[in-house]
């Protein structure tokens, strides 16, 4: 077998067209990478609103709190359960309607959908990790709101102290910023359910309830509530909720950026192999010396897809090193399911970094083939004349 330092030594003598071919590669990963980062970051951003001992209850056949109707009159019904035990502390459980209202952009020339969640007094106490972390908490039955902190002055009105039309002629004040630890209820508007109830003429309904089930109670209170054909609703733990919630955006996140990965990888194979062909054209003569010395053809085949698969790993690594940066970036675009905005930010894993690092080096395997072979190929006595 020819050594790994004479591959090693051909990258270094050749910095130029190894900088260029590795930089293509990198290239390659980083997009790569920082699309399955951001499609992961979606989910994780769900999927922190979630905790396991609550159950969501919607109507039956609704597949977001935004389609769901349920009737106060059976809040009561549904939280007075006799299979669910009285929770250690906080309330038993919430009743919230759901609204989605158009706001200005702010840097753009544009409008989107905001997410506004009408909530109890007992909203803070029942989701125990959301705090205030700036001005206060909105009086119950006013025109005050609350604003998440993720999307905290991305629209116009949405910072503190500022006001904003929650509907034409209903002028709503932001007195208050929270924090949930990236969920995302950040990237909601919460007003109180009476304000939301009057100003978009839903009076007597709300969107969903959520109750507070230890895991071992689920299944009783699941089968009490969808048993029941006066309620008419269907039973969820939060964490099977908001999974449903990110399948299609982060499926239509992964689809996307995985063919712009393919459309640039095919670029970046093609400069790692006319790369190969160089090297090949130009070492006629260290090729013929190898075959004299006595290395099968085998040998050098092997030795320059090596080479291409060195060269293919380290653009792979500064690939994959740059993308980790995208980590501190926070990126917002409309939830398929609820069709309003959501803020969310690269959430890199161990996990994803390997797959990028391997698809580095399936493209320095496909790149450097080929000129492996006309390698392998030449004859040691035409390359020594040459």
């Amino acid at each position: 077998m020819i050594p790994i330092s004479y591959n090693v030594r051909n990258l270094t003598v050749r910095k130029t067209t190894t900088a260029a071919a590795a930089s293509g590669l990198a290239l390659v990963v980083f997009v790569f990478a920082s699309v399955m980062m951001l499609s992961n970051g979606l989910t994780k951003t769900l999927g922190r609103s979630a905790s396991p001992d609550v159950a969501l209850v919607m109507r039956k056949g609704a597949t977001s709190e935004m389609e769901s109707v349920v009737d106060v009159q059976n809040v009561n019904l549904v939280l007075n359960d006799t299979t669910v035990p009285e929770p250690a502390a906080g309330p038993r459980g919430v009743a919230e309607l759901m609204v989605v209202i158009l706001l200005d952009k702010v840097g753009v020339d544009g409008i989107s959908n905001v997410q506004v969640r009408g909530v109890t007094d007992g909203a803070m106490d029942f989701r125990r990790s959301v705090k205030v972390i700036a001005g206060r908490k909105p009086a119950a039955g006013t025109d005050e709101v609350m604003i998440g902190k993720a999307i905290r002055g991305r629209f116009k009105g949405l910072d503190l102290e500022q006001t904003f039309d929650m509907k034409k002629n209903r002028t709503v004040k932001v007195v208050g910023v929270f924090e949930d630890a990236g969920s995302s209820y950040e990237s909601e508007v919460w007003a109180d359910v009476g304000l939301v109830r009057t100003t978009f003429h839903r009076d007597g309904y709300v969107s969903s309830l959520r109750v507070r089930v230890p895991p071992g109670s689920f299944a009783a209170f699941k089968a009490s509530v969808e048993s029941n054909r006066q309620l008419d609703m269907q039973v969820l733990t939060e964490a099977e909720y908001y999974e449903k919630q990110s399948e299609n955006t982060a499926l239509f996140i992964s689809v996307m950026g995985t063919m712009i990965a393919v459309f640039f990888s095919i670029g970046a194979m093609l400069g790692a192999m006319i790369t190969m062909h160089a090297a090949v054209a130009s070492r006629q003569r260290e090729i013929g010396t190898l075959r004299a010395l006595g290395f099968s053809r085998a040998s050098i085949l092997f030795s320059f897809l090596l080479e291409a698969i060195m060269l293919s790993l380290i653009g792979g690594a500064v690939g994959g090193a740059a993308s980790l940066l995208m980590g501190f970036v926070k990126f917002s675009m409309v939830n398929f399911a609820s069709w309003s905005e959501i803020v969310f930010a690269f959430e890199p894993t161990p996990a994803i970094l390997v797959r990028a690092v391997v698809f580095a080096g399936f493209m320095g395997i496909v790149g450097g083939f080929f000129p492996a072979v006309r390698a392998a190929r030449v004859s040691p006595v035409e390359a020594m004349r040459a």
